[in-house]
């Protein structure tokens, strides 16, 4: 990494004044000093650096100094970051790991009081963050923000710990983030009136123009399995100022291909003006979460880009704070070994564990969407061998199970449709949001093999078949790894072909797997208690009993 007094020369694109002009920046000891507008025959352009308005570092699998270092490739110089993962693992500890691994690399990660762990009552996690515990964080200069409310039925409904919550947001003057998927009338009119100013869970423009009504801004998400770009995108026409773009949950693999400025480019490609695209992911999450990120004015922080042309939008440099830590598509930042808390007392499991006994009922079985955190609920007979229900690869109605890491428990059991697996099985430690155990498999027996694998590496992700059994250790609070981030990215691209081996067809199976345990996102879900009717927000039965 270099840091000197220097000049770039090129096409400056001040998305503070709305122009793009000829000229030179002039940066001395980290700061932009000087910006001439003069004659230039380079055509490249500089421009500030982009921004992730809203993301689980957690979700890419590598800690946060091997993220900065995927992720400045890309032109990304900071993110808004909710470390709301390792917190329902580690709690306060978790936090501030990620706060401290962070700044080990220049990069500029800006952390918020994870607001709901539990994200529910109706799963265990590993650590519960109460209102003293909230109080604490956002005391602190490096939590700029109190994170998504997923709890908006407590909101709604004036929970007392919620509201007293939401007060301390509003005690130490910092946004809070929203997460209301679907919410809408004057039911998100009162979410949004307790102090909730984002969302990033809209997958209709209907839904988003009916929240930014009441005031809240949106952030267009592209992860590894939630998308809503599509649909979204034409809010840049009507409401640029009210957009911020994000990742939320993306793959070490994704991120080694993309991160904002895939967005940025697909934006610019579809017609929409390049200083408004600029502005959702730049200036508005500065202005938003009053984040220390230079905008490439005078006296500002030269955190900037070199981009050869705003159609391509090729990052060619990224400096944070005036370090060269990005050029020609090589990261700069050296990797940094940390340690691996973790909390991880789950014991083997046996194949017997999986038995459901059948009722002569029909069953409910999640409906899991691609690209999409919300699932269907559908009506099914299920396939029963021996008195037993059990996987129906024909029909593509597999076994689901959720089990408790954090103490001996028996198997939450359940069925799925859409994973397509036709032998073995796939299991996880990250499973949203309390990071229990989460498999699905075609037979007891491979589920068995899956789970205990991820047991005896006290957590990551595996694919196992009769041919083979491979897993992703993910030491790190059974979340991350500690490795270099490229070579989590390749062993990633391994597992997650075995998997696709085993017959799933979805894009990202692992990143899917891991949103089934998702209770506040509807419809149904499974956790370590249960299955979950997210519409009622209660546990509901296995077996269909018609009214």
């Amino acid at each position: 990494m270099i840091q000197n007094n220097f000049e770039i020369t090129g096409q400056i694109v001040d998305l503070v004044e709305g122009k793009i002009f000829p000229g030179t920046v002039k940066i001395e000891n980290g700061k932009i000093t000087q910006i001439r507008e003069e004659a230039t025959k380079e055509t490249r352009f500089i421009m500030p650096g982009l921004i992730d308005s809203h993301v689980h570092i957690e979700s890419s699998m590598l800690v946060p100094s091997e993220f900065a270092r995927l992720a400045v490739v890309h032109g990304t110089v900071a993110t808004v970051s909710d470390p709301h993962e390792i917190a329902n693992v580690l709690g306060i500890d978790g936090i501030k790991y990620m706060i401290e691994n962070g700044k080990s690399v220049p990069f500029k990660f800006f952390f918020g009081a994870s607001s709901c762990v539990p994200a529910t009552g109706f799963e265990t996690s590993g650590a519960t963050l109460g209102v003293e515990d909230l109080d604490q964080l956002l005391k602190l200069d490096e939590i700029k923000y109190m994170a998504e409310m997923m709890n908006y039925p407590g909101v709604i409904y004036e929970d007392q710990e919620v509201m007293a919550k939401l007060a301390l947001a509003k005690k130490y003057n910092k946004p809070v983030d929203g997460h209301a998927p679907g919410l809408k009338g004057e039911q998100v009119g009162k979410y949004i009136g307790a102090g909730i100013t984002t969302d990033h869970e809209c997958f209709t423009m209907e839904e988003a123009l009916n929240k930014i009504k009441y005031g809240m801004k949106i952030q267009i998400r592209e992860g590894s399995a939630a998308k809503n770009f599509d649909a979204l995108v034409g809010l840049l026409d009507t409401h640029p100022e009210m957009v911020l773009f994000c990742s939320d949950d993306k793959h070490a693999n994704d991120l080694v291909l993309g991160h904002i400025n895939q967005l940025v480019k697909k934006a610019i490609q579809a017609g929409y003006d390049p200083i408004k695209v600029l502005q959702c992911c730049i200036l508005n999450p500065i202005k938003h979460y009053n984040l220390e990120v230079g905008q490439l004015q005078t006296g500002d922080p030269a955190d900037l880009i070199v981009v050869d042309n705003l159609q391509d939008f090729n990052v060619l440099q990224t400096y944070v704070n005036g370090i060269l830590v990005a050029e020609k598509g090589k990261s700069l930042i050296n990797p940094v070994k940390d340690s691996t808390p973790n909390r991880f007392v789950a014991s083997p499991v046996s194949a017997g564990e999986f038995a459901i006994s059948y009722n002569g009922n029909k069953i409910k079985v999640i409906e899991a969407l691609e690209g999409q955190l919300i699932t269907n609920t559908i009506i099914a007979e299920p396939k029963v061998v021996d008195g037993k229900m059990v996987s129906d690869a024909d029909r593509d109605i597999l076994k689901i199970t959720v089990i408790n890491r954090y103490e001996k428990t028996k198997p939450s059991v359940a069925f799925i449709k859409n994973f397509g697996l036709k032998k073995g099985a796939i299991a996880s430690t990250v499973a949203h949001d309390s990071h229990n155990i989460i498999a699905i498999g075609v037979d007891d027996e491979s589920l068995a093999k899956a789970v205990n694998l991820v047991i005896k590496n006290t957590g990551g992700i595996s694919a196992v078949s009769d041919k083979f059994e491979h897993i992703l250790p993910l030491p790190v609070a059974g979340l991350m790894s500690n490795e270099n981030g490229y070579l989590v990215a390749a062993e990633y691209d391994i597992i997650d072909a075995l998997a696709k081996e085993l017959g799933t067809t979805l894009n990202a199976p692992f990143m899917t797997l891991s949103f089934m345990a998702l209770l506040v996102i509807p419809e149904l879900k499974i956790s370590d208690k249960g299955l979950f009717d997210g519409t009622k927000f209660s546990f509901t039965a296995l077996e269909f009993s018609p009214k």
